[in-house]
């Protein structure tokens, strides 16, 4: 009767248990998280091709090739650079990331996930435009945090200036 009764509560609590593990972290993976944004245009003479900067991610270079596009960025205090590819549509861009972490090997060395950012030009004279997004691990382009930063004036995107101890690309390009 003891035996019955114990194995009762495990597999109580095991089945209590399972619907939790499944919504931790982010959401089961068969519903990954996206945000619910629609593309408009993008703004008259606006451009993706730029630099951008955010005092936490850094300096974020990207450059556009029709509907995708190519960014790389390195955090202020080298502790990470990571890379980006995605889609244009109008306004919004969707995007893979990565980011490695320096001086790190292994399975920790890096993080990725999905994001998307929606090109802004705020109204009135000699205001800078804007990337306003967010970012998510895995397969979640939203969760992970917010992600804004600001156009900067007379810089042209080098990919090629961020780099570190590994190349190892998202989806196979560098």
């Amino acid at each position: 009767m003891r035996t019955t009764r114990l194995l009762s509560v495990v597999l109580t609590a095991v089945a209590l248990a399972a619907p939790l593990t499944v919504t931790g972290c982010g959401g089961s993976q068969a519903n990954p998280k996206t945000a619910a944004i629609k593309p408009g245009n993008l703004p008259a003479g606006a451009t993706w091709d730029g630099v951008y900067f955010n005092p936490i991610w850094g300096y974020l270079h990207i450059v556009a090739d029709g509907n995708s596009f190519k960014g790389k960025w390195e955090r202020p205090d080298k502790s990470a650079w990571g890379e980006m590819h995605g889609e244009l549509t109008g306004d919004v861009a969707r995007f893979d990331w990565v980011e490695h972490k320096a001086g790190m090997v292994g399975p920790s060395a890096t993080v990725q996930g999905k994001g998307y950012f929606r090109y802004v030009q705020p109204p009135g004279d000699n205001v800078d435009d804007r990337l306003k997004g967010e970012w998510g691990f895995e397969d979640a382009e939203v969760g992970g945090g917010d992600w804004d930063c600001v156009k900067q004036r007379n810089q042209k995107p080098d990919l090629n200036s961020i780099h570190g101890e590994s190349e190892s690309g998202v989806g196979g390009w560098h």
